[in-house]
């Protein structure tokens, strides 16, 4: 057997164990994973990218997306604190519009090289960012939470396959897409939600909210969501959905180790990255709110940063598939 394909197989392994772990501990299994494997995840990216000048064509464009993260950190926490119905929405508008503007500035930055080209393209972005508001739930809610972690990962796989021509590919990807319909339609009967769960993930339920919304029968309109959320069926296969999807994207980073190399850096950095992992689990240990509002930004920009990235696959996936159709293959582009 290949590398790739003891890759790919793992990779469904990895899969198949989220899966069961999330029918199970739905709640409790994200908030380990993100506490634990979320912070390394975002560390050691971070410092991938940068050694491969975050696949953009100049070398100063990840200071504009880290500086528009900076901004959403800093638009959200000022929400909580603004009692102005008026000026609520305003920020809410801006939040919005940092990440379609971070999204569509990193397609300029990839594809385009001239810098008045550039600099043009990019404001034509921010102008088209006053449409912003109209997509609400995709930018602010879904990018950088489930788009992030099950859309994009599913393309890694895919172009993966694509690149490979790996019949263990294709099954990856097959597989990665099936395991959301379980959730669907398997009845395991309630979950385990332990009394932590109960407190600690108040943090994260707009998600969970928000998808409720959409597919409940009565749109969610009177719910109690403190109860929906942990007690209805719907709201269950909502977390068991999230679960899975978080998980398997932060155990799919570190599987590819050996194939992407993150860890062939200086041993300061290394030391660096350890150091901060360790507080930061320190930190969610003592109170998990404090550990959330610590990452919050570093989060972020690791979701800002990989935009150029996740448009390179999107791309190479383009290629690739026009290639096949077409009898050709298509330009390689090197991914996680």
């Amino acid at each position: 057997m290949t590398a790739l394909n003891k890759l790919n197989y793992l990779n469904i392994g990895l899969m198949v164990v989220s899966c069961l772990v999330a029918f199970y501990l739905p709640f409790d299994l994200f908030l380990f994973v993100y506490a634990v494997l979320g912070p390394a995840h975002y560390l050691t990216e971070i410092s991938w990218l940068h050694e491969r000048n975050y696949f953009t064509k100049g070398k100063r464009d990840f200071v504009l997306l880290g500086f528009l993260a900076v901004l959403l950190f800093v638009s959200v926490y000022v929400l909580r604190y603004v009692k102005s119905f008026q000026v609520h929405d305003l920020w809410i508008v801006l939040s919005n519009s940092f990440v379609f503007v971070a999204f569509f500035s990193a397609l300029v930055m990839v594809v385009i090289k001239d810098s008045f080209a550039r600099f043009a393209g990019i404001a034509l972005v921010c102008v088209a960012a006053l449409i912003a508001k109209n997509f609400y739930l995709i930018f602010s809610i879904f990018m950088p939470t489930l788009i992030h972690v099950y859309v994009f990962t599913g393309l890694f796989v895919l172009y993966g396959a694509l690149k490979s021509h790996s019949r263990s590919g294709y099954l990856s990807f097959a597989v990665f897409l099936f395991i959301p319909f379980l959730f669907v339609f398997a009845d395991t009967g309630p979950p385990l939600i332990s009394a932590y769960a109960h407190k600690s993930y108040g943090f994260f339920q707009a998600v969970n909210i928000k998808l409720y919304d959409m597919f409940s029968a009565s749109g969610g309109k009177g719910a109690d969501f403190g109860k929906v959320i942990f007690e209805t069926s719907l709201g269950i296969k909502i977390m068991r959905f999230i679960a899975f999807a978080y998980t398997y994207h932060y155990l799919n980073w570190f599987s590819k180790t050996t194939v992407i190399s993150w860890h062939k850096i200086s041993k300061l950095r290394m030391g660096v990255i350890v150091l901060l992992w360790a507080a930061s689990v320190a930190l969610y240990a003592w109170d998990y709110k404090l550990g959330f509002n610590w990452l919050f930004l570093l989060s972020v920009l690791h979701v800002f940063l990989e935009f150029p990235l996740n448009h390179t696959s999107i791309i190479g996936i383009w290629k690739e598939g026009r290639g096949l159709l077409g009898g050709k293959q298509g330009a390689l582009v090197r991914v996680k």
